[in-house]
């Protein structure tokens, strides 16, 4: 029959996934700690668990030495040959059992913290293993609830934080909903195991690619790189390792049912996958699409790329708030310059006038100047000779040269801007201040006009039309109205004249 004791230690076992053994061991740990609280800390106890009796033994560490002076760790050797070992010597140990009746509900109740104690923070470390060892794995769990703006999701056995930085933006979840997230790191704090999950991290695409996609399960299709701005635009480069497979078929599917399954995951996230290549200068124009490419110029040195795209093109391949040109610069790690054909024929137009202003720089070497990334005049001044001298037909010489004729010239360019400025300076406020000037004169010439319509308004003399009349004036102006009044119209007369019959002498 098993004793009450063991019940508890296999009912815990099996309720929290814990060895039996590690059960055992923290509940001798916790009898060993509620004793030395009990007795004194000084004393030397260990603790046993007997199966046969279902309990947990205490023994004390007994010394056999000659003269006793700790009679709580020490014993003679004749106390240890008569209650122990008829053979023990000196220097000998023996485990003297302790009784039970010494502990009292007190030291009862320690106990029992400390086995709880013990068992949780085996539970805490066998969950941290757990979990520890399933990093950047895809996990789902249950919405629990929500702490400020951070998620905790349940995931069985223990909870996971989803901070608001590693959320999707404008994606929103319930209490109750079920969640899919990568687990992005754990951590073992004094609280227990910290589990923190992302929706945003890039490997959450790889992972869910990896689900969809047998061919990456099984590593005949790689995915070289993954960027994202979640929640808008992903962009994700696969090669094969199988030239029957195309990689960008086999993760789009039959109908695109793979890559939409991803899509539908991460709440409508639009997914550019791209063919991976060695060269740079392809992967960018890959990396840039729909967008067509016209011309890169690649700068090693400065690992950056100088992007030409047709006019037509060129929002396509910046994207909406230069979303696409971020993704493309951040999937093939080089720095991206995307501009347009008339903006890029300017700058050379402007850098082929700057260098042939250099006295003794032909057409010619200003276009060998300009493919070693020189694009002024002022650019050649500041250069030392090595590097001018690398140039296709410049020698050490002819570099030195060059260089020597730039200072002065751009010197020379310099003033004529300065003095260029200063003039264009002074145009600048001579207008301000002829424009200040006719705006004040209109405001004055509406001032006047108001005050005399105001004035106007007031005067009786006024007529009708606004005319003002003196005293002498009035009335004749006023004979003249009423006789224009009693005026018939002229085709009245001319009807009147018609009715009125002719005299005799006309009719003759």
């Amino acid at each position: 029959m098993e004793l009450p004791l063991g019940r508890v230690i296999e009912q815990v076992s099996k309720e929290k996934q814990i060895d039996r053994d590690v059960v055992i061991e923290a509940v001798e740990s916790a009898m060993v700690q509620a004793a030395r609280k009990m007795l004194g800390a000084e004393r030397q106890i260990e603790a046993q668990y007997n199966q046969d009796i279902g309990e947990v033994e205490l023994f004390e560490i007994k010394r056999v030495v000659d003269e006793v002076i700790d009679p709580l760790s020490e014993i003679t050797l004749e106390t240890a040959r008569k209650s122990y070992d008829p053979e023990a010597e000196v220097g000998d140990e023996f485990l003297a059992k302790l009784p039970r009746s010494d502990f009292g509900r007190i030291g009862a109740q320690a106990a029992k913290q400390a086995i709880i104690q013990k068992v949780r923070d085996a539970e805490r470390e066998i969950i941290y293993n757990e979990f520890k060892d399933r990093k950047g794995e895809i996990f789902s769990g249950i919405v629990q609830r929500f702490e400020r703006k951070n998620i905790i999701v349940n995931l069985g056995r223990t909870d996971a934080i989803l901070p608001e930085r590693e959320q999707i933006p404008r994606e929103r979840y319930r209490q109750g909903d079920r969640i899919r997230a990568y687990i992005y790191d754990v951590d073992l704090t004094a609280k227990g195991p910290q589990i923190i999950l992302s929706r945003t991290h890039p490997n959450l695409l790889i992972e869910l690619f990896r689900q969809e996609v047998p061919e990456i399960y099984e590593s005949i299709v790689e995915v070289k790189a993954a960027v994202r701005e979640p929640g808008g635009r992903a962009k994700i480069a696969v090669v094969s390792h199988d030239r029957d497979v195309d990689p960008v078929g086999a993760c789009v599917g039959m109908r695109g049912t793979r890559v939409q399954a991803v899509v539908q995951e991460l709440r409508g996230e639009k997914i550019d996958i791209i063919h991976w290549t060695e060269d740079p200068a392809e992967f960018v124009c890959r990396g840039l699409a729909p967008a067509k490419v016209a011309k890169i110029i690649l700068d090693e040195d400065e690992h950056s790329m100088e992007v030409i795209v047709p006019d037509d093109q060129l929002s396509l391949a910046i994207g909406k708030k230069g979303q696409n040109v971020t993704l493309a610069s951040r999937l093939t790690g080089w720095r991206l310059d995307v501009r347009g054909e008339s903006e890029a024929d300017e700058e050379v137009r402007q850098s082929r006038a700057s260098l042939t202003g250099v006295p003794g720089v032909s057409d010619v070497t200003a276009e060998l100047l300009m493919q070693h990334g020189f694009k002024s005049a002022e650019e050649i001044s500041l250069s030392p000779v090595d590097a001018l001298a690398e140039v296709e037909g410049l020698d050490a010489e002819r570099a030195a040269a060059i260089i020597e004729a730039a200072i002065p010239h751009v010197a020379e360019v310099k003033v004529l801007e300065a003095e260029a400025a200063v003039r264009a300076e002074a145009e600048a406020i001579a207008k301000a201040e002829a424009d200040a000037l006719a705006k004040a004169e209109a405001e004055a010439e509406a001032t006047r006009a108001l005050e005399e319509g105001l004035a106007l308004e007031g005067d009786p003399a006024a007529d009708d039309s606004g005319v003002v009349l003196d005293d002498e004036a009035a009335p004749a102006a006023d004979e003249a109205a009423v006789a224009a009044q009693e005026t018939p119209p002229a085709e009245e007369a001319t009807a009147a004249a018609e009715e009125t019959p002719p005299a005799e002498g006309d009719k003759a």
